[in-house]
Formats: C-alpha cells, sequence, structure tokens
C-alpha cells in the first residue's frame, strides 16, 4: 500500500470512528424516528365539509412561538407538526415531539397541561377586549395517559370561537392535538375530539 493510499485510509477511519463515537454518545438521537400522525379520517367530523391533511413537516410551526396556550412546547429538538383543514374554516394541528427520556416527557405533559389551564388568564391580559374561559374535558387512559381541554374566546366585538386541545404521551413522545372553528363551548364536538386524541396517542409508536 502506498503512503497516499494508506494515509487516506486512515483518514476515512479516523472520520467513521468519529461518526460512530458521536452515535454512541447519543443513543436517543440515533434511536429518533418520525412517530406517527393523524389522517384526516381522524378528525371530529365536519357536517358539511371534508378534512384536508397537510404534509407531515419537520420542525416547529413558526407561529408557535405567539401560542399563549403552549408556551413550554417550543425551543425543543425531534418536533414535527401537521395542520389539517376544511373549506369552511375549522382547522387543527398535531404537534409531536420526542424527549430524551421518560422524565422530559412526563416533566413537558405537566407543564403543557398547567399552560393550557392558565391561558385564559394571559389571553385577558394582553388583550382587554377578550374573554376568555376554559374546560376541562378530564383524562384519557391511552397509553400514558391524555388530558383533553376546551377554550373559548369572544371579543368585545362579538366574535367568538372556540378551541379544544389535547396533551398526549406515548413513552418518551409527547403530541398536542389542536381543533378550532367559530362558535361557543356547544358547538365543540368533545365526544368525537376525543376519539381523535386517542387516534393520536395510539399512532405514535
Amino acid at each position: 500500500m502506498s503512503h497516499s493510499t494508506r494515509a487516506g485510509a486512515l483518514t476515512v477511519l479516523a472520520v467513521t470512528g468519529l461518526t460512530l463515537g458521536a452515535v454512541l454518545a447519543d443513543p436517543a438521537a440515533a434511536a429518533t424516528s418520525r412517530p406517527g400522525f393523524l389522517s384526516a379520517a381522524d378528525l371530529p367530523p365536519h357536517p358539511t365539509s371534508s378534512w384536508t391533511a397537510g404534509k407531515i413537516t419537520v420542525g416547529e410551526p413558526e407561529d408557535l412561538e405567539w401560542d399563549p396556550c403552549l408556551r413550554a412546547l417550543p425551543g425543543h429538538e425531534n418536533v414535527w407538526y401537521r395542520d389539517f383543514r376544511t373549506d369552511l374554516e375549522t382547522n387543527a394541528r398535531q404537534i409531536t415531539v420526542v424527549l430524551p427520556d421518560t422524565g422530559s416527557a412526563k416533566s413537558l405533559v405537566s407543564a403543557l397541561n398547567k399552560d393550557i389551564k392558565s391561558c385564559p388568564v394571559r389571553i385577558e391580559g394582553a388583550d382587554p377586549e377578550i374573554e376568555a374561559t376554559s374546560r376541562d374535558y378530564g383524562t384519557l387512559p391511552v397509553e400514558e395517559g391524555a388530558h383533553v381541554h376546551g377554550l373559548h374566546t369572544e371579543t368585545s366585538w362579538g366574535a367568538t370561537d372556540i378551541s379544544l386541545l389535547s396533551v398526549g404521551r406515548d413513552g418518551r413522545t409527547v403530541t398536542v392535538v389542536d381543533w378550532g372553528q367559530m362558535g361557543d363551548f356547544g358547538d365543540a364536538p368533545v365526544k368525537a375530539f376525543k376519539k381523535t386524541t386517542t387516534a393520536a396517542v395510539n399512532k405514535l409508536r
């Protein structure tokens, strides 16, 4: 073997060694793969319009940092999201993040549930012309559990919107589902949304 060939081989081995070392140093990152996501058929049925599912996108949604109900979600690695819409201003989004370990996932779930429950205070504090109210729709017995919340906002000029949000976990993977449209609590498809949440958590593995 010539000197130049031997030097090239040693360089390849060195680079390979560095790559393997990086993989071994962070096995969780190396093992991370995209979790399963909801399909359009999993969303609460709309009475007059079908759902359209966007592509599953790597990274955080651009507007996530402005969401007063999900303050604990931005800033994580291994994040994916998918948007859904109908032709009549009903929309939904699923955001999923894979944490380094189950302890971190539990902490994120706890923080997100607290964020959602306290969200009305921040909404009203940011804009005195908006009145916000939340409801707790309880937990679901799926994998490591899920929690469903409702949020209604009404402006001083009469605009009213209803959202359903859920936080679920399977191992070190956490998912958030957010559904919304014009209306109030009476317009919220809570039973169907609970089925959506259960499907979302079951599809994570």
